[in-house]
């Protein structure tokens, strides 16, 4: 019982580090199209309010703001000179996908570990042979 009680908790302590850190290790295009692809909308300033408030905004952070009632998430790509909005639902799909992406990752960097540290394991490589009590060099 308490191993499945630490295990659910290390699992959960596991899931929230990979929310907190997922914006942090993403370059910006990659940031650019998952965001695109959870359903935030590119919009570039068009007059001087707008551009006040997209000078206003922390760059490649996804920014959290209330408009008319409802919260918006923003983020600013100044490279691009974009800012790209969406929904709570959007973000939600956002976050998911930004796990997805980093479960993916930590599976693939597993995987070449997992190769590099097999070479010369399993036969492949034997420098010394021991056959019938005697090393054979």
């Amino acid at each position: 019982m308490k191993n499945i009680i630490s295990l659910i908790a290390g699992t959960s302590i596991a899931i929230i580090g990979l929310l907190l850190s997922s914006c942090a290790s993403m370059d910006s295009s990659n940031q650019s199209s998952m965001l695109s692809a959870a359903g935030f909308v590119s919009r570039t300033p068009q007059n001087e309010s707008q551009r006040k408030l997209y000078d206003e905004l922390p760059a490649y952070h996804v920014h959290r703001a209330t408009y008319k009632g409802k919260v918006i998430y923003a983020y600013k790509n100044e490279k691009e000179g974009v800012a790209y909005v969406g929904s709570e639902a959007a973000y939600q799909r956002y976050q998911q996908i930004a796990i997805q992406k980093r479960i993916a990752s930590d599976y693939y960097q597993a995987a070449e570990m997992n190769r590099a540290t097999s070479y010369g394991w399993y036969g492949a490589y034997a420098p010394y042979v021991y056959h019938r009590g005697y090393y054979i060099r």
